[in-house]
């Protein structure tokens, strides 16, 4: 699916000027150019203002923005999206950042009875246009309380809206969208892939966005619209359906394996670009899904019933499911928990016996 740019002079028409980014500095380029443009935009959240953010993607905003519209919050989550959802209602447009998705449960509350279904039982008078931030999964060894993936719990939740991008291209002109959205929306952020993107070898060189034809953002306004998926690869022989990290090892495995596959980006899992899955495996014939987040009714158990229910007589081979295990995330064994090239090469053949 193409991306949808909406600029004067846009990357469309060749003009847009561009820049090499990783994903942190297109993030931080997203909010920046969302406070320009919109005095109702709010960034707020532990450590964003000063310090920039544990991560570095708030840095420089406070500086140019001010203390009013980018301020450190008390290590309160709940406290942090209930004053978000007040201020929604009451015309703002915060970007709250939870300084990583494994402290997002003391504000479920708030996101799920409030966020979420102010615009439903105001009967639309008013609606709740936050942008939760989020760093979330693993790779990086920060063990049970900083790894884990609970995109799929708010997949479960009537009235948000869930995205994840895989790239710096796609992280800015997403997130731009979310922040004009005017439901709220959950933004995680894969911090694997931070600063470049990951083939699943942990014990190889890291690489580096600069040389990545999608490290290449345009500096200006453009948006990507929520619910398109990407197709990053395509192929004949099976599909694979991931987002955030595994999209890159994904990617990175069947290359080496010599499989003609097609791997298709969800960027958002809610709004699901359900039309982009199922033209990919009634051509394909086969499925293969693949996250980070525990196996048991995560995000991929709904993906494989879809394509059940509008494919089964196209499928030539069971749906393949490779997941994270359902235990917390473990610190010294972390590549044996993480699906990679190991275990998406054992469920690559085991889908593609028969061909």
């Amino acid at each position: 699916m193409s991306d949808m740019i909406e600029a004067p002079g846009s990357e469309a028409a060749g003009a847009e000027p561009t820049a090499r980014m990783n994903m942190i500095q297109a993030i931080n380029s997203a909010m920046d150019i969302m406070m320009e443009r919109d005095p109702d935009v709010i960034v707020m959240g532990e450590d964003v203002g000063y310090f920039g953010g544990v991560f570095r993607a708030t840095a420089g905003l406070q500086a140019k923005h001010g203390k009013t519209r980018v301020f450190d919050t008390p290590i309160t989550e709940c406290g942090i999206i209930g004053v978000a959802v007040g201020m929604g209602a009451y015309g703002l447009r915060p970007v709250p950042e939870i300084q990583f998705a494994d402290y997002i449960y003391p504000a479920l509350d708030q996101l799920v009875s409030e966020a979420a279904r102010l615009r439903y039982r105001s009967a639309g008078e008013f609606t709740s246009p936050i942008t939760v931030r989020s760093p979330f999964g693993g790779g990086i060894f920060g063990g049970q309380t900083h790894s884990q993936s609970p995109e799929g719990l708010f997949t479960h939740m009537s009235g948000i809206k869930t995205v994840i991008p895989s790239t710096p291209y796609d992280a800015k002109g997403l997130l731009i969208a979310a922040i004009e959205d005017n439901d709220p929306t959950l933004f995680f952020e894969p911090k694997r892939i931070y600063n470049g993107p990951f083939d699943g070898y942990w014990d190889r060189p890291s690489q580096n966005w600069s040389k990545h034809p999608a490290g290449e953002v345009p500096t200006g306004y453009y948006k990507i619209e929520l619910g398109k998926a990407k197709i990053v690869r395509a192929g004949e022989a099976l599909t694979i359906l991931a987002y955030g990290t595994m999209v890159h090892v994904c990617t990175a495995v069947v290359a080496e394996a010599g499989i003609d596959a097609e791997i298709v980006d969800l960027r958002t899992l809610v709004p699901l670009d359900i039309e982009t899955i199922e033209a990919s495996v009634k051509k394909t014939g086969r499925c293969m899904i693949v996250h980070e987040a525990t196996r048991t009714s995560g995000f991929g158990a709904e993906l494989s019933a879809i394509v059940q229910e509008r494919c089964f007589y196209h499928l030539e081979a069971p749906i393949e499911r490779v997941t994270g295990f359902d235990t917390p995330y473990p610190h010294s064994l972390e590549w044996a928990y993480f699906p990679g090239p190991v275990r998406i090469g054992e469920a690559l053949k085991k889908i593609m016996k028969d061909a």
